[in-house]
């Protein structure tokens, strides 16, 4: 545990009231049930183990309360120290004043230490219960392996091992006492009552053995199951693209030791995938700057396009139809691609591209292969490289951007819902951005006025949802193009 959980998480609630039920079944049992124990009133047994029980509450409450087990959260340890250290003058008080046997008094030490152990192994569980959570509420937790390494495995072992061994000892202990009752009062084996007290005996035995049993394997197994669904969560959401999410670590054993190595590799992982975007972003910005270096464009134009196509994408994400597909990965890939949308214009001729006039048809024909030449080139590196979500994004983009809602753009006249949502988004981020700037051949239009000719595309040349998409987000685009002007620092 480290300096964080060093919390005492004391219950005094629930410890008084394990303590009662231990005190109570303890009782029972020396007034009801030990046919031995006849000779001692019910009155005198219940007195004496109130005695015994509020004399260890107290002590456990008021002076064992800040105990370094108690903040190190091994109260199994604690309590059961704590009750054979008073069943020691509890044995030597029966064996002096009632003249207690041998067997008699190792079962009272037996027992007490028992009933020790099981109270602090409920309240050890339920306190790292209420560590958790805290942990939950505060969302604070250790993702580190701290303190001495303890394993898992062989604590349900041992705790398997002690039922099965305290069961057979506790039963055979019972046997040899009761046989030698029985040959003490041969009277009740005639009567039959003899027969009956022992069998009595052995359920209200088993019964209790069997309550404690069980209270603990369900507080273990809830608490084994919430530390794997938490962890379980982390890694989904690992698995979603957040590789930020570190697995919390409750404790130094099986599986504290497993999260810890998932954080180490998600730390290297992060660590490759912060090198590879680093690589795959100067790849982008050394590409587009080239295209941008061959073309009246100015490297604005690039910057607008791609905060266009990012909020266009960010509000269709908010819509039912695009959800599942408009991740927040997704997102990030189609602002990144965005740059490279018109990187085939590196291979159209300076007299076409360079052209201050109105192209020509066979001009134009010749232009309107840069969607294509630009996959290509994306494509060859798709091939050299290996495929990556990035290269197929881009290639996407490139390739259909001048693609129209009705079928006729250009280079593959794709329709509808066959040209990808990254083509269609980059439509009329690029057209929007085309019509209020200044061009050689045109004036910059005013944001309304390409708000209108864009609404005289919706349904042919534009998709309708990217269309309502736009009037949505249409105050961000103005302010986009505020703060990426032409001739202004962009970078």
């Amino acid at each position: 545990m480290s300096s964080s959980k060093v919390n005492t998480y004391y219950n005094p609630s629930l410890t008084l009231k394990l303590y009662v039920i231990a005190g109570i079944i303890f009782g029972l049992y020396g007034s009801r049930v030990c046919p031995f124990l006849e000779s001692l009133s019910a009155l005198e047994i219940f007195t004496q183990v109130s005695f015994i029980f509020s004399t260890l509450f107290l002590t456990r409450n008021f002076l064992l309360k800040e105990h370094t087990l108690v903040k190190e959260t091994r109260l199994a340890k604690l309590d059961s120290s704590l009750f054979f250290i008073a069943s020691i003058p509890v044995a030597l008080y029966y064996n002096l004043s009632y003249s207690f046997p041998l067997d008699s008094n190792l079962k009272v030490l037996f027992g007490m230490t028992l009933f020790g152990f099981f109270t602090g192994t409920i309240l050890q569980l339920s306190s790292k219960l209420l560590q958790m959570d805290e942990m939950d509420k505060s969302g604070k937790f250790d993702f580190n392996l701290v303190g001495q390494r303890s394993s898992l495995v062989k604590q349900m072992i041992w705790i398997v091992v002690l039922l099965l061994t305290t069961l057979s000892f506790m039963l055979t202990m019972v046997a040899v006492k009761d046989v030698f009752w029985l040959e003490q009062n041969p009277g009740r084996v005639l009567d039959g009552s003899g027969k009956i007290s022992v069998i009595k005996e052995f359920i209200f035995l088993s019964a209790v053995l069997a309550g404690y049993a069980i209270s603990i394997m369900l507080l273990w197994s809830k608490l084994i199951k919430r530390i794997l669904l938490t962890q379980e969560y982390s890694l989904e959401q690992v698995t979603q693209g957040n590789i930020d999410v570190r697995l919390p670590i409750f404790s130094h054993d099986e599986l504290g030791s497993m999260a810890s190595l998932t954080n180490s590799m998600l730390d290297s992982l992060q660590s490759a995938q912060s090198e590879v975007k680093t690589t795959r972003d100067v790849a982008i910005v050394s590409l587009s700057a080239l295209a941008e270096s061959r073309d009246n464009e100015t490297g604005a134009h690039i910057i607008r396009t791609q905060e266009y196509v990012k909020v266009l994408a960010e509000h269709l994400s908010l819509t039912d139809k695009y959800a599942s597909s408009l991740t927040a990965n997704y997102i990030e890939l189609l602002y990144k691609s965005a740059p490279l949308h018109d990187v085939g214009k590196v291979g159209i001729p300076d007299n076409v591209l360079l052209k201050p006039g109105k192209l020509t048809d066979e001009e134009f024909e010749i232009m309107k292969t840069h969607p294509q030449i630009g996959a290509e080139a994306l494509s060859t590196a798709e091939k050299q490289l290996g495929s990556s979500s990035f290269l197929r994004v881009a290639k996407e983009i490139s390739l259909t951007h001048h693609e129209k809602w009705n079928g006729a753009g250009y280079p593959n006249q794709l329709a509808g819902e066959d040209i990808p949502l990254s083509g269609r988004l980059m439509a009329l981020a690029d057209v929007y951005d085309a019509l209020i700037s200044k061009r050689v051949y045109k004036p910059a239009f005013s944001h309304d006025k390409a708000k209108s000719i864009i609404l005289e595309g919706d349904g042919t040349h534009f998709d309708p949802d990217v269309v309502k998409a736009f009037l949505a987000v249409e105050d961000q685009f103005v302010r986009i193009a505020a703060v990426y002007q032409d001739g202004k620092d962009s970078h």
